[in-house]
């Protein structure tokens, strides 16, 4: 196997585990308001705080890797994150849940940025989607899974011992990321010159790191499209981060096993958007040529998945819905590999910026759409209106593609 396919498998189980760690909440919030005793305005306020903090320390932390490299940064987020993962398990009180789970976002905050920079310099263009599709398709997975492994650990030893269990994987994956991982490939021994020649072509990285042109960047007008658009589309998906098991369960009146597997087959048709949205991008690309590669994928998999949003509020059927929202994220996540990939395109030796960027924009648009879902349900008892909300926020989502250019970096070549 090739080296740069060896950091890809790594990058996919930081990003299974992201998910385990980030959606573990969402599976046990009835457990979570039980014990503690908060209803769903509460809850939102706790699931908002970690997408508020990470939204606050996405730019940052993507600054970072950009300057001292996606080694040492990663290794950070990730041993962070895990320790205030271990720490929700211990939290018996409103406020300090809500502490840790603001700590626990400002931790994972830079672990996509930082990923972004090692596919920068690890992959050569034409491969860049598609490592991106691997990385959330294995996100999805992640989602998939953590219903599965979740709740038979919570009936056998309580909600608390979950989080500890899955705390202990990211320390695991730190260590390991560490002592292997190098941030350039000539600094890795293993990688032959052929594919030192595949690597670099057209890449236009050097291993040199200098200054970041914030005014060049804070003023591109493609990039604040970009960070729009994925600001709309992260309230689709958030409402499956934070929101489906509780509008499962209260909102259709499924049981928990029925709410678990609509919850797994939601994540689990999303890794295949993943995967199909960044390889027919890729394909898109190289036969028609890079703005229609991309754009297409996003526009057509943003719009139908509106229409399947607004499709599953209007019949608010048990079974219907459950169905549509899966497919809305299969058709969602289409975009979501190509979102990632525009960011490598345009930043490029400022990847990680381009992406904190973005991401940090998307996690706001989590923020609000997990705050007002919370509040919505809370003061009108009607699970419809946030899917209303979310149909037209990915309907714009996907038009704003129509004013993205993948070929346009942020910073001109000197």
């Amino acid at each position: 196997m090739k080296v740069r396919y060896q950091v890809l498998l790594l990058l996919v189980l930081l990003s299974v585990i992201t998910y385990l760690d980030r959606v573990c909440m969402n599976v046990v919030a009835k457990y979570v308001k039980a014990d503690l005793g908060l209803d769903n305005q509460q809850l939102g306020y706790i699931l908002a705080a970690f997408s508020l903090s990470y939204a606050l320390f996405e730019i940052p932390t993507g600054a970072l890797g950009d300057r001292i490299g996606a080694r040492r940064v990663l290794t950070r987020v990730v041993v962070w994150w895990s320790v205030f993962t271990v720490l929700t398990g211990s939290a018996f009180s409103f406020i300090i849940l809500l502490a840790i789970r603001f700590l626990f976002g400002a931790g994972e905050a830079g672990a996509y940025p930082n990923a972004s920079i090692a596919i920068a310099h690890w992959f050569p263009r034409t491969e860049t989607a598609r490592a991106q599709s691997a990385i959330w398709a294995a996100g999805r997975i992640g989602g998939a899974l953590t219903p599965l492994i979740v709740v038979p650990l919570v009936h056998a030893f309580g909600w608390r011992l979950a989080f500890g269990v899955l705390g202990i994987l990211g320390f695991v994956w730190a260590a390991v990321w560490f002592t292997w991982f190098r941030d350039e490939p000539r600094q890795k021994p293993a990688v032959t010159e052929h594919e030192l020649a595949e690597i670099e072509l057209g890449r236009k990285l050097g291993s040199a790191r200098h200054g970041i042109p914030w005014k060049a960047i804070t003023r591109n007008t493609n990039l604040w499209t970009l960070m729009l658009m994925c600001h709309l589309f992260f309230y689709g998906s958030y409402f499956f981060t934070n929101w489906s098991s509780t509008y499962f369960q209260e909102g259709l009146g499924m049981t928990e096993d029925e709410s678990k597997n609509f919850v797994s087959l939601s994540y689990f048709l999303g890794a295949i958007g993943c995967l199909s949205g960044g390889f027919l991008s890729d394909w898109l690309a190289q036969k028609f040529g890079l703005k229609p590669g991309r754009r297409v994928v996003a526009v057509v998999g943003l719009g139908l998945s509106a229409l399947l949003f607004l499709g599953a509020g209007v019949l608010h059927s048990k079974t219907s819905s459950g169905y549509l929202l899966a497919l809305s994220v299969l058709t969602k996540d289409l975009a979501l590999p190509v979102a990632f990939a525009v960011c490598v395109d345009i930043g490029r030796q400022n990847s990680g910026v381009v992406v904190g960027a973005m991401n940090f924009a998307g996690q706001l648009g989590g923020f609000f759409i997990t705050l007002i879902f919370g509040i919505l349900v809370q003061q009108t008892g009607n699970f419809s209106y946030p899917l209303f909300l979310i149909a037209g926020c990915l309907l714009v989502s996907a038009a704003l593609w129509f004013r993205i250019d993948p070929t346009k970096p942020v910073v001109l070549d000197e």
